[in-house]
């Protein structure tokens, strides 16, 4: 019996290429006789969406383990804010003036792609939705560093090609929000929070939310532009209603730019 680990067993991959070179009958073209595991019509159905959820945890969670993914430096935000040089493109001013975060972004992801480097293993290795805006940036950063950032791209009716400075063995693509949610946080080192739309609030509130109940471990946790999320949320009246307790607060900080946002990680301390 073969001693590597297989009991010797044949290779799944094999078995697929000898499926491939069988007679063509009848019975070999229907779709009965597709090996299961290579059968995406099979694959597809409703009753097989449990196997369809692990194979989105464990197809990205091998490939970063493989990579060499220590822990990541999550970046969300709005995937309609311009760089500097097409702030003309925006369609509003209020969008057009939240271009200088594009900047900011892309520095603040270099800054923590350089520290990441210092180690031996990948630390602090920047992770992004992998779209435009905000998330290009992030990648850019990295990719200014010389350093590799990982995409995690989601199949959308209006779906974008991922952007062009995500290192291509760490883009992934995902059917479900709710597994593409857990590869952000499963390593999460720092989470920093860009303005931004639905998606980012989304992002936002459901790590926070993880964080306050203690199903996530603190982070840093940094809002860039502090007047963009006070004239958004107003934080002190959830606080005084009493839906969320006043030390609730503490979980994140504001900062303005990426030079600040190193600083506030490097000096951060697990609360109380």
């Amino acid at each position: 019996m073969a001693d590597d680990g297989k009991r010797g067993f044949p290779d799944a991959r094999q078995d697929v290429e000898v499926a491939r070179s069988i007679p063509d009958t009848p019975q070999t073209r229907a779709p009965a006789y597709r090996l299961a595991y290579a059968d995406p019509d099979f694959l597809c159905r409703d009753e097989m969406r449990g196997v369809r959820l692990q194979l989105e945890l464990m197809k990205p969670d091998l490939g970063m383990r493989e990579y060499g993914i220590e822990s990541t430096v999550v970046l969300f935000g709005g995937a309609r804010i311009p760089q500097p040089s097409e702030r003309h493109k925006a369609r509003t001013e209020t969008l057009a003036d939240l271009s200088r975060y594009y900047d900011e972004a892309r520095e603040f992801a270099r800054l923590m792609t350089l520290k990441g480097q210092q180690g031996n293993g990948l630390s602090h290795v920047i992770v992004t939705g992998g779209g435009p805006g905000v998330m290009e940036a992030g990648n850019r950063g990295a990719a200014d560093a010389g350093g590799v950032s990982i995409g995690l791209n989601i199949v959308l009716p209006h779906e974008q090609r991922p952007n062009d400075y995500v290192t291509p063995d760490l883009c992934f693509n995902f059917h479900y929000f709710g597994i593409r949610k857990m590869h952000f946080l499963m390593r999460a080192a720092a989470i920093a929070i860009f303005p931004g739309g639905f998606g980012t609030l989304d992002e936002m509130f459901e790590a926070l939310t993880l964080i306050q109940t203690r199903r996530m471990d603190p982070v840093p946790f940094l809002l860039f532009g502090r007047n963009f999320w006070d004239r958004l949320i107003n934080w002190d009246a959830l606080a005084e209603a009493g839906t969320i307790s006043r030390a609730d607060l503490d979980l994140f900080r504001y900062v303005e730019t990426a030079a600040e946002a190193v600083e506030a990680i490097e000096t951060w301390a697990p609360p109380g």
